[in-house]
């Protein structure tokens, strides 16, 4: 008989967390959930109070027999799964395999996996708390019938396969009217005038920022030729010089989702990447000298709090590195709304600094850690210190007009924070540019270098990151941190959408699907509804609703809008592209159907005629080599790349044309090793499918280290 039998969820968290208790204590792993929906059929009885009808998964029955003898020969069971709605259901769910009343004190957490917080939250177990765990059942039910009820009507009328989902339709089609913008977007002209000017030899740039100290604002090459030929002879004359500093605060320590954001900018790392490291970083790392040890907090919070041991400990830091005019005690405001149940991310061991354990971490495990701990300490640093200087000068000539530039100057002269981290933006900012000019004084004439007039574009809407759009997400209130990357994985996986580099672009099926959708469930494929359905689940957690009630309010028109979308699409079918393309089998024209890939050609005549081709995108430039139609084809991870029609190995002089970049009108092409796509590269199929040696990802289980699913 053991004393404590303590479940948690992975098996790194248990080879952790064994070492900081005795010897009559056994630490096992359930290897995440254990009971969930059917996969077979919708799992949920709508016909009785929407109650769910779990089943163990399969493949878990020998991990439960031996759960429950492990159960039978301890004296206690502690519940340790993750600190979050989803680690209290795994528990709920145990409790029920186990046989463990409800009312037992068996359920621990742990914020971080440390040896004094371990065993501090083993002798303060409580109960299962039912509030977070009938939140989770709510969402986890609301998506299965949103997934299973409006998918197959994406599979009568698109193909078989696809999937809706509540929060992933959304994310989708997100990216979809983004792309919409920028297709429709119109670029508008404008320039701009630039003045070098010097004092002392001293040279410095101003802008012209108006005109009889109006705006002035320039669209075409005829007003600046005019602005240029009334200020030929003019001389520059500084009217206003304003002098001030300027502080920039560091930004809080990580979130889930500034985590992700960060990441992704600074390190390159997909969201679900992201995740997995930060997982094992909290499950724990063999560290020289102390062992397995949890090295961050736990990973999904949307808090920025931090404790005050973590805080005291940060100003000791801080205070023998760098000096005690680089501390500055700061408390940040977690926003309204964000569930506050953990602190920040955070490292455990503030004197576990990156470059000490280098060693011991992978490559990547360095990067994050790195990040996550700088970003901390940084945001208990002082502000750094800009001196700033902000002068207008205006031009004065035979002209009756005035026209007004801008110089603008600032220099650092305290780092502070910045001398660990700053920071990173989607969006480019001059804040950390240092621009000078020299000591100017009112009515004082400068010397003008030269004018530059440039002429410049509106530029579309940038396309979505994974990192931007998590901003989106989280901002619009859809979704939880903790889902983002498994809804990004989902509509990349699912072919909706497909990375250009870290660009986000919807797929010609994803584009499909987004309008059947929309044009249908408009009422479900909405912000607003996204958004407000999770703030219900918020309130489930809170004890302040009841779940049920929050299906059946969601249900009844639901179910409204699906009867009459399936009978209004019963007789639709949607309205095949067709091409000029002639089936040389039964002489109709072919017509765009959509695979798993992409585009492809089939006969309209199926099921008689079932001739298919793949389908060949071209540009309307021509081949820089020969002259002949150019076709844009992806490789196996979906890179394009661009290849002559002539170049193919059964014509007797086949062109050599394929290249990585489009080709430019009027430039001679010649080979390069980087330019050049590798001959091992071969279009994929989009219409045949080669039997996998390999298992299906449905049989393989879940993993901890992964993000959670939606």
């Amino acid at each position: 008989m053991i004393d404590k039998l303590i479940i948690v969820e992975s098996p790194s968290k248990a080879n952790t967390i064994k070492k900081f208790l005795g010897s009559n204590v056994k630490v096992v792993a359930s290897v995440g959930h254990i009971r969930d929906l059917p996969k077979s059929k919708l799992g949920v009885d709508v016909e009785h109070d929407f109650e769910p009808e779990y089943i163990n998964i399969r493949g878990k029955a020998k991990l439960i027999n031996d759960l429950k003898k492990d159960a039978k020969n301890a004296k206690t069971v502690y519940l340790a799964t993750d600190p979050d709605r989803e680690g209290e259901a795994i528990a709920w769910h145990l409790a029920y395999i186990l046989g463990i009343p409800k009312d037992a004190l068996c359920r621990v957490t742990f914020n971080e996996i440390t040896k004094e917080t371990v065993q501090k939250c083993i002798k303060q177990p409580r109960k299962i708390d039912m509030n977070l765990t009938d939140a989770q059942q709510a969402r986890r039910v609301m998506d299965r019938i949103v997934g299973y009820k409006i998918s197959p009507i994406l599979w009568k009328k698109v193909k078989r396969g696809l999937s809706a989902g509540r929060v992933q339709s959304v994310a989708v089609r997100l990216i979809v009217e983004r792309e919409g913008e920028i297709e429709a977007f119109i670029p508008e002209e404008y320039w701009n005038l630039f003045a070098t000017l010097s004092k002392n030899d001293e040279k410095f740039n101003a802008r012209l920022s108006g005109k009889n100290d109006k705006k002035i604002e320039l669209h075409n090459k005829e007003e600046v030729d005019k602005i240029l030929k009334d200020i030929e002879n003019a001389k520059y004359i500084v009217t206003n010089v304003k002098k001030g500093t300027k502080k920039r605060t560091p930004a809080p320590p990580f979130t889930t989702s500034t985590m992700q954001q960060e990441a992704s900018r600074k390190l390159g790392f997909p969201i679900k990447k992201t995740m997995s490291v930060a997982q094992g970083l909290y499950e724990g790392v063999k560290v020289l000298e102390k062992g397995s040890v949890g090295l961050i907090t736990y990973m999904r919070t949307d808090s920025t709090r931090i404790s005050e041991e973590a805080r005291a400990k940060a100003k000791e830091h801080i205070t023998q590195k760098y000096g005690d005019k680089y501390y500055e005690n700061r408390y940040y405001k977690t926003k309204s709304g964000a569930q506050d149940a953990h602190e920040g991310i955070r490292p455990t061991y503030i004197e576990l600094e990156p470059d000490k354990i280098k060693d011991s971490l992978t490559p990547d495990q360095y990067k994050l850690y790195r990040l996550i701990y700088n970003r901390f300490i940084a945001s208990q640093m002082s502000p750094a210190e800009y001196d700033t200087i902000s002068a207008q000068i205006d031009t004065k000539s035979t002209c009756n007009d005035i026209y007004n530039f801008k110089a603008n100057g600032q220099t650092l002269k305290f780092k502070g924070f910045m001398t660990l981290y700053v920071e990173d933006k989607d969006e480019k900012t001059d804040e950390d540019d240092e621009s000078k000019i020299p000591e100017l004084v009112a009515n004082e004439e400068v010397k003008k270098e030269k004018l530059d007039p440039k002429q410049s574009f509106t530029e579309p809407p940038a396309r979505y990151t994974e990192a931007s759009l998590v901003k989106a997400l989280e901002e619009k209130g859809i979704g939880r941190p903790s889902t983002y990357a498994s809804i990004i994985s989902t509509i990349i996986d699912r072919h909706y959408i497909e990375k250009n580099q870290k660009q986000l672009v919807p797929t010609d099926l994803g584009k499909v699907v987004n309008k059947l959708l929309v044009e249908n469930f408009s009422n479900i494929v909405n912000v607003e509804f996204t958004a407000d359905i999770e703030n219900q689940f918020d309130k489930v957690s809170e004890g302040e609703e009841q779940w049920k009630q929050v299906i059946r309010e969601f249900y009844t028109p639901f179910k409204q809008t699906l009867d009459k979308v399936d009978k209004e699409l019963e007789h639709v079918e949607l309205q095949a592209e067709v091409t000029d393309i002639v089936c040389e089998k039964c002489g109709r024209n072919m017509v765009v159907k959509y695979g798993r890939y992409g585009k492809f050609l089939a006969c309209p005549g199926y099921p008689e005629c079932k001739n298919i081709k793949p389908f060949e995108e071209k540009i309307e430039d021509q081949c820089p080599v020969c002259g002949a139609e150019v076709y844009v084809r992806k490789t196996k991870r979906g890179k394009k790349y661009f290849i002559c029609s002539n170049n193919s190995q059964k014509l007797e002089k086949p062109c050599n044309y394929i290249s990585w970049n489009a080709p430019k009108v009027g430039e001679k092409w010649e080979p390069s090793e980087n330019e050049v796509v590798p001959k091992t590269t071969k279009k994929k199929s989009t219409t045949t499918k080669k039997k996998s040696t390999k298992k299906s990802s449905s049989t393989k289980k879940r993993s901890t280290t992964k993000s959670k699913s939606n």
